[in-house]
């Protein structure tokens, strides 16, 4: 696909944060997931675009933003996209969140409520327990030292000419595969690597997901809230997404037959217009002091 929102670069608190914008109108924010870039959204920011503001980041560590010893909790995410927010003029956002973006957008809306008008959950991490198996090994004491080896800029390229020679003979490779490798393929880099681990290890280990949202979902009560999940999902099974649609008050699901873990890869159009209808459809949520603590005081009795 050709690159129609090419690349900016901003220096915040010292670091180079990549990131792509475009069009006018209520801001969206969108989050990709652990090992991913802004690119991911490229098939849907041309749709969006026409009706709103649209801002994709590579978060710090990610994609061709800095990548230095820093804070890779969710907490430190959130704080980095509110950061960039400011520092590009923009007070609040509908905040769309995919995978390990999901967890960052539910931390997002929990410091920051003020500045979020809506949350939209992608396969999203920070759900549940569960978690695929790989993820889990790959938080254990030495891979880092094992990962080297299986992320070698050969072994990725090879990757690359076979999926080429596939597209030549009419075999598609699947938009899933696809980010699967772009995610695998950014991992030969040692700072990339490194970022990847410290990230993975702050919500993942050997039993799986470690950090939940489950006990602060009472607080989105008010704001409105899209979950989209793909039936086949092998990182993060669907049923978090049913779980999540039954615990966030007046929240809408939508479930992508066939899908895996990508949604918005598999099928843009769709991913765009359920967006779109969302936005359109829901009022933005206005958060000050005064409701933030009247919902933690009615959640203590």
């Amino acid at each position: 696909m050709t690159d129609l929102f090419g690349k900016q670069h901003i220096r915040i608190h010292g670091h180079d944060v990549s990131y792509r914008t475009a069009g006018s109108g209520p801001v969206v924010l969108l989050v990709h997931g652990m090992a991913g870039r802004s690119d991911t959204w490229l098939p849907v920011m041309e749709a969006l675009s026409q009706h709103c503001t649209v801002i994709a980041p590579d978060l710090l560590g990610h994609g061709d933003s800095a990548k230095p010893r820093a804070d890779y909790s969710l907490g430190g995410f959130a704080s980095g996209l509110r950061d960039l927010m400011v520092a590009l003029g923009h007070e609040r956002a509908t905040v769309v969140g995919h995978s390990l973006g999901g967890g960052v957008v539910m931390q997002f809306a929990y410091q920051f409520p003020e500045r979020c008008e809506r949350i939209v959950l992608e396969s999203s991490g920070g759900l549940g327990d569960e978690v695929n198996m790989l993820l889990r090994v790959l938080t254990l004491p030495g891979a880092e030292y094992v990962m080297p080896l299986a992320c070698h800029d050969r072994v990725h390229n090879a990757g690359v000419v076979v999926a080429g020679w596939l597209n030549n003979i009419g075999l598609q490779v699947s938009p899933h595969l696809e980010q699967m490798w772009t995610s695998y393929g950014s991992l030969a880099d040692g700072e990339t690597r490194a970022a990847f681990l410290q990230t993975l290890r702050s919500v993942v280990d050997h039993g799986g997901q470690r950090v939940s949202a489950s006990d602060r979902l009472y607080l989105t009560t008010g704001v409105p809230t899209l979950i989209v999940w793909g039936d086949r999902d092998r990182i993060i099974p669907v049923e978090q997404g049913f779980a999540a649609h039954e615990a966030i008050v007046n929240s809408r699901l939508e479930i992508f037959e066939g899908a895996g873990h990508y949604p918005h890869s598999l099928d843009p159009k769709r991913f765009a217009t359920v967006l779109l209808d969302f936005l359109h459809t829901t009022v933005a949520a206005t958060n000050d002091a005064s409701a933030w603590r009247e919902r933690f005081l009615a959640a203590a009795h």
